[in-house]
């Protein structure tokens, strides 16, 4: 492939839908750096990977020499994004807003080059708007055009209550692409209808249209839902490396696969291919590409050296080798009586609860520093120290306080 193919192959890799493939031809053609957006309402302090979807294709962008603009929607997260909402999403205050914005401003680097990174917070263009400024806007669209989208659809039809307020967010969005002249915007495949606002904006204001890319919403831990913190389903980018590791071991073996396509920059959709083959014929054991990928994220998000050690702490849980003392130590409060074996476990998270717990407990699922315990009647207090497991890989290292 000539280095333009190679260049389009990498943008739509993992790519639900680019609009328009052509158009993004044309502008690689220029030799010019595009400018590359993706917006993100600071709604909660922490990153998680279901985030780094569009950080990774924004990543490649800067590989391939674009200009990448990281906008902290600290305005737009004040209304409330109502895309997958059936009810009004309560906005944030400001100080919450500035607060996440801090941490996301951080967190971006992880994955984006800091010097390569344009960030840049729409209060900068709204904060100056008037009301007249945003009547205007509003005036560029309309009711029934807003009522196409499918989340106000289903609540119009469901006499779900609408707020005018929410109605702004695709516009004030949209207005985003104009404010900085945007050549292509990244979202999430639930973010298309606020994505082509922007193209309809910046049409309005004489700008070339921007084009569109969406990727698709990473499924969590459950390998079914969106990677959600409020279902915990999700694997923080901040959280230590032995819970990267962890977590992504326990994922699907399905699954697996479209992680390393959206998720990982080491593994070419070409080795992605023979090991799936592998996998299939039985020459590659699942487990060994989930560690692998572990290992990659674990790696990008701390370094190599607590990559390893997070491995080494799994391998001495999971195989039997090596000082579980590699495992972080989770602190928990002890009620005075102590804990019976089935609540410590719950108490751990290594079980779900108390009842799944004493199941585990009868089938001689459990064990605590390797050895394997039978005795619900047990009691735990203060100053237990030890590695609770319950089955291969559900495992935790803890301390009663």
């Amino acid at each position: 492939m000539n280095e333009l193919d190679q260049a389009l192959a990498l943008i739509a890799r993992g790519a639900d839908e680019i609009i328009k493939k052509d158009d993004l031809a044309s502008r690689l053609k220029l030799g010019r750096p595009l400018r590359i957006k993706a917006g993100f309402d600071p709604t909660a302090p922490d990153l998680h990977l279901g985030h780094t979807v569009l950080l990774n294709k924004m990543r490649q962008f800067q590989d391939l020499g674009h200009q990448v603009i990281f906008l902290i929607g600290d305005f737009t997260g004040m209304i409330g994004d109502p895309t997958g909402k059936n009810v009004t999403r309560k906005p944030l205050s400001r100080e919450d807003v500035l607060a996440n914005a801090e941490t996301y401003a951080e967190q971006v680097y992880k994955v984006l080059g800091r010097e390569k990174t344009e960030l840049r917070f729409n209060s900068e263009w709204f904060g100056k708007m008037g009301a007249a400024d945003m009547i205007r806007l509003a005036a560029q669209h309309t009711v029934a055009r807003m009522l196409e989208r499918d989340d106000f659809a289903k609540r119009y039809k469901a006499e779900q209550p609408i707020a005018i307020h929410e109605f702004l967010y695709p516009l004030v969005q949209g207005y985003d692409s104009v404010a900085l002249e945007a050549d292509v915007e990244l979202g999430g495949t639930d973010q298309k209808f606020n994505l082509l606002m922007g193209r309809a904006l910046q049409e309005h204001h004489g700008q070339a249209p921007q084009i569109v890319l969406t990727m698709p919403l990473l499924e969590g831990l459950d390998g079914v839902n969106k990677m959600s913190k409020s279902l915990g389903n999700y694997i923080g980018i901040s959280e230590p490396a032995i819970d990267i590791v962890t977590k992504t071991l326990k994922i699907g073996d399905d699954l697996m696969w479209r992680w390393f396509e959206l998720l990982s920059f080491d593994v070419s959709l070409d080795e992605l291919a023979r090991m799936k083959a592998e996998v299939a014929s039985g020459v590659l054991n699942p487990r060994d590409a989930k560690l692998r990928l572990a290992r990659e994220l674990a790696t990008r998000f701390h370094d190599a050296a607590a990559a390893e050690q997070a491995i080494a702490g799994w391998h001495a849980v999971v195989r039997g080798e090596g000082d579980t003392s590699l495992l972080p130590l989770t602190d928990i409060s002890a009620p005075a009586e102590g804990f019976r074996l089935a609540a410590l476990l719950t108490a751990a998270g290594v079980t779900p609860s108390n009842s799944e717990a004493n199941r585990k407990l009868k089938e001689r699922a459990v064990r605590i520093d390797g050895e394997v315990v039978e005795d619900a009647s047990r009691v735990f207090v203060a100053g237990f120290e030890g590695v609770l497991q319950v089955g291969k890989r559900n495992f935790a290292r803890i301390r009663l306080i």
